[in-house]
């Protein structure tokens, strides 16, 4: 299974696979085809044969993933058949109430590897918290299964989780601050790779979306989700470390390790009194963004 972090994933309605090339034009880092919510029940079946072409035909350095209709039956399983493919990152699972359904999944998918000749566990899992339970179990959902990657809280006005919670969204999002931070916690306790959150659904508020990315980045969020291509820069903006940032990391580093040659474990850098725990997570950011 590939897990690489992803800063921006956007949704894509699986009737018009074509807008594929707007998130590639927008820099997602990852599409997801949307089978569930964003197609009516009557136009599912076309929906489907498209986004199989196009799971078929992708390629290039944008991640591609599927959100599949919940999995309450044979159809759900056959839509999983549908789409499984070597150029497929993963499946993205919604309206998930607990482990439950995340094993089912893992096993229909273990199948669909085995039938499409991939290696186990080359598709990811995103489940999604759509419910209170699953919420509160965010952190079994994520040891569920070894295939569980983006796993988060996704917390948008008016939606699932708004109404299974109760709370009143604001765009400071000061009422979901606590869901959030628990829930990252979770994630991490599983030990789920490279959490991401969301959703920003005010298209036309660059300036709202920036500090909501912010903030969720500041809690240790490592994307987030969108909708509208116009998200997809301001997103990967935030979730990216500046040319400051990551110099200052690797001064950090030849400090501490300086500091480590003369015998020393810990030096004042820049007014902080830093270690090698200090310099154990500059290196991660360093390492993780020297591509980018």
């Amino acid at each position: 299974m590939s897990s690489d972090p992803l800063r921006s994933l956007l949704f894509v309605p699986g009737t018009r696979t074509d807008w594929l090339a707007k998130a590639r034009a927008a820099g997602a880092d990852a599409a997801i085809l949307d089978l569930e919510d964003a197609v009516p029940s009557a136009g599912k079946a076309e929906a489907l044969r498209a986004v199989a072409e196009a799971v078929a035909g992708h390629g290039g350095p944008m991640a591609l993933f599927v959100r599949v209709n919940p999995l309450d039956g044979w159809a759900a399983a056959e839509e999983l058949r549908a789409i499984a493919h070597e150029r497929l990152a993963g499946v993205v699972l919604p309206k998930v109430t607990g482990p439950a359904d995340v094993r089912f999944a893992d096993r229909l998918l273990g199948w669909c590897e085995r039938e499409r000749g991939l290696p186990p566990g080359h598709l990811a899992l995103v489940p999604l918290l759509e419910t209170a339970s699953g919420l509160r179990e965010a952190y079994e959902v994520g040891r569920a299964a070894g295939r569980v990657a983006y796993l988060g809280a996704v917390t948008a006005p008016g939606g699932d989780v708004e109404r299974a919670v109760g709370y009143r969204w604001s765009p400071e999002g000061t009422e979901t601050l606590g869901l959030r931070s628990r829930v990252l916690l979770d994630v991490r306790a599983a030990g789920a790779p490279n959490p991401v959150a969301g959703l920003w659904t005010r298209v036309a508020d660059l300036d709202g979306l920036r500090a909501f990315a912010a903030q969720n980045r500041a809690l240790g969020y490592e994307g987030m989700l969108a909708i509208h291509p116009s998200h997809v820069p301001v997103i990967n903006e935030v979730f990216s470390p500046g040319p400051e940032e990551l110099a200052r990391c690797a001064r950090l580093v030849a400090a501490v390790e300086a500091a480590q040659a003369a015998g020393a474990g810990a030096v004042t850098f820049e007014g902080e009194m830093v270690d090698e725990a200090m310099a154990a997570t500059a290196r991660r950011l360093l390492q993780r963004h020297r591509d980018r």
